[in-house]
């Protein structure tokens, strides 16, 4: 029974997305993702503006199937959060260029978890990596198709991760 009111959910869900697309009447900024699968609501609701979005597509891209979409997005999170935490502390210039620009998230990751400004628990130091990796490899390798099994193994990860950031940048 429980399968049956999945499926019947799942089918109006997909009626409704094909009916407002047809009509030309998806907002300009997105839809909500249906469900939450990857990052609960409760966890990024009245963060940011753009925290919410990039969170949101993490989620609809995962509940969407499309897989690669969702680890670029939480590359991009992860990536967000941590410029967050160090612009918090009034340290952002230990991770910019010469120039002005921020440094690439591999540099990112290393400055942050070596950071002592902030105790990092051990979990965070060792998914972050991690999640970072699942990004960069759908992101960049033009062989690589991240898969459900892939984003399943991390997604416990890519929320303790997403919550620690968001408390050390002051968002939560």
């Amino acid at each position: 029974m429980k399968d049956l009111v999945k499926a019947t959910l799942e089918a109006s869900r997909a009626a409704q997305f094909d009916a407002t697309t047809l009509a030309g009447s998806v907002p300009d900024e997105g839809l909500p993702s249906y469900s939450h699968q990857v990052l609960p609501k409760s966890l990024y609701k009245n963060t940011r503006g753009y925290i919410e979005k990039v969170a949101n597509q993490v989620n609809g891209c995962y509940e969407k199937g499309w897989f690669d979409a969702a680890a670029v997005m939480a590359r991009r999170l992860l990536e967000t959060l941590i410029i967050e935490c160090f612009e918090k502390h009034n340290i952002a210039a230990k991770i910019k260029n010469s120039n002005g620009d921020f440094y690439h998230l591999r540099d990112l990751v290393g400055l942050f978890l070596g950071e002592t400004t902030w105790n990092v628990g051990r979990n965070t130091k060792r998914a972050l990596p991690r999640l970072k990796d699942i990004g960069d490899k759908s992101a960049h390798s033009r062989r690589y198709t991240a898969r459900r099994s892939d984003l399943d193994k991390v997604r416990v990860e890519l929320r303790d991760v997403t919550e620690e950031l968001l408390y050390i940048g002051g968002l939560k």
